[in-house]
């Protein structure tokens, strides 16, 4: 029904027919392309402008165009399209580059040693996103910027519940680069766990994204909610760390793996709390 109550079909255009395919603008009756296929179609299209401005323009003296011209000016531009893109740099070093300045080292003093773990500056102020784990039971905390700069630190946020600690250090860097926090995540997304695995520092595992909606238990008889599951590579260090996508966005926070053997290296799964969760913790706006 329209405004004036009359159904649609008695408003159309005395002379037309419906989704006439005829009538619609010639860009809606193109095939969609995509990867290769649209790169190679531009290039093609570019090499024939190309060819045919060079066709134009040529003195009086230039041999005629031939299809053999045209068939190189086209290898040639497919095989500079694929050049370009062998040189391009893969996921996994744009997500590295990205996240590594804004990462930080996370240390608890406890009465029988030290936690260590991760953490994510998120905010020009310094504050730092990392696991509640890492720091629940500390006397002290200290931080590492990734330019070496220390810092105690103390805790301003937490929630158990997401097993989340928003961190505010005392003494900051020179140069402190927030990172970027990214959007929600499907099953198969590439993503990344950046931290400090065993003591590794600044270390990076790459794998894909195996589940969302996970139901965890962890110490204590906890249960963590709604969490990505995934297969990169995670150990202790890692906790409090980073899960990013492939441009070097932050889209979870890592919070433990998988030990049905209560074993605490990694077995293969690994966990992230969603980074709208986290954020959400930290008193960030929801996304």
């Amino acid at each position: 029904m329209d405004r004036l109550g009359l159904p649609a079909v008695d408003r159309e255009p005395r002379g037309e027919t419906v989704d006439d395919p005829a009538r619609r603008p010639w860009r809606d009756r193109l095939p969609r392309l995509r990867g290769r296929a649209l790169v190679a179609t531009v290039v093609l299209l570019v090499a024939l402008l190309a060819v045919g401005t060079w066709a134009l323009t040529r003195g009086p003296g230039t041999p005629p165009l031939t299809r053999a011209d045209v068939n190189a000016a086209v290898r040639n531009g497919i095989a500079d399209a694929e050049k370009k893109a062998r040189q391009a740099p893969p996921d996994a070093a744009t997500a590295y580059d990205t996240a590594r300045p804004s990462l930080v080292t996370v240390e608890g003093r406890l009465a029988g040693g030290t936690s260590t773990g991760a953490g994510t500056v998120i905010a020009q102020d310094g504050t730092v996103l990392t696991a509640l784990h890492v720091v629940a039971k500390a006397s002290s905390i200290e931080v590492t910027f990734a330019d070496g700069t220390r810092s105690p630190a103390t805790v301003e946020k937490q929630d158990a519940a997401s097993d989340i600690a928003v961190l505010l250090p005392s003494r900051l860097p020179q140069v402190l680069v927030p990172a970027v926090l990214g959007g929600g995540v499907q099953v198969g997304d590439p993503v990344f766990a950046l931290g400090n695995p065993l003591g590794l520092t600044h270390s990076l595992s790459a794998g894909v994204v195996s589940a969302t909606g996970r139901t965890v238990e962890v110490e204590q008889g906890r249960t963590l909610k709604d969490l990505i599951q995934f297969d990169a590579a995670v150990n202790p260090g890692n906790s409090g760390g980073p899960l990013l996508d492939r441009d070097g966005q932050v889209v979870g926070v890592v919070t433990g793996l998988a030990n049905p053997s209560r074993q605490s290296f990694f077995v293969g799964i690994g966990f992230a709390v969603p980074i709208a969760t986290a954020g959400g913790a930290a008193g960030a706006p929801p996304q």
